[in-house]
């Protein structure tokens, strides 16, 4: 008669090496990514010490590369903004580590504190700005590496274009 405490497995399961997949030494995987994000922003001695404010800009370090990644660390002063833009053929993951900053995308607005991660794929178009009262900090990643961060028109909200009519169209 089978019962549950006749299933034996010959022999210790980690002694069969090929059944088992090696870790990975470096991302791969948005999964993966959002890991390494969540994995940084948990060891403060990795970027605390790090961190720089400059009054007449957002101030930035890249933090680590790997193969085909990088990892940049922002901080930023309230009222610093990024401009509207995207990262061209780069997906990312981001987070907040300090403070509040806002992101605007053509879905609305999102306000992130610390903690809230965001992942975006290639050609997402946002707005990042710390419209609060205190200094923020955010790490972010990109794959591949960052080499376009294009610039776009500021959008017109649909209240705006209402409230001061044509003027305040979007350009084409």
């Amino acid at each position: 008669m089978n019962s549950d405490s006749d299933l034996q497995i010959a022999g210790d399961i980690l002694e069969v090496p090929h059944l088992l997949q090696s870790p990975r030494e470096h991302p791969a995987t948005v999964a993966e990514f959002a890991g390494l994000v969540r994995e940084l922003a948990a060891d403060r001695s990795a970027w605390e010490h790090l961190v720089r404010y400059d009054a007449t800009t957002r101030w930035y370090h890249r933090l680590r590369t790997g193969p085909g990644y990088e990892v940049w660390l922002l901080s930023w002063l309230p009222g610093q903004g990024s401009g509207r833009h995207d990262h061209g053929p780069s997906s990312g993951v981001w987070t907040v580590l300090e403070g509040t900053l806002t992101e605007h995308t053509a879905r609305g607005t999102r306000a992130m504190e610390a903690g809230t991660q965001r992942v975006f794929a290639p050609s997402h178009v946002h707005e990042v700005v710390n419209d609060a009262l205190e200094p923020a900090v955010s790490l972010h990643v990109y794959y591949p590496g960052l080499t376009q961060m294009p610039m776009h028109a500021p959008q017109c909200s649909a209240a705006a274009f209402r409230d001061h009519g044509a003027d305040a169209a979007p350009a084409r």
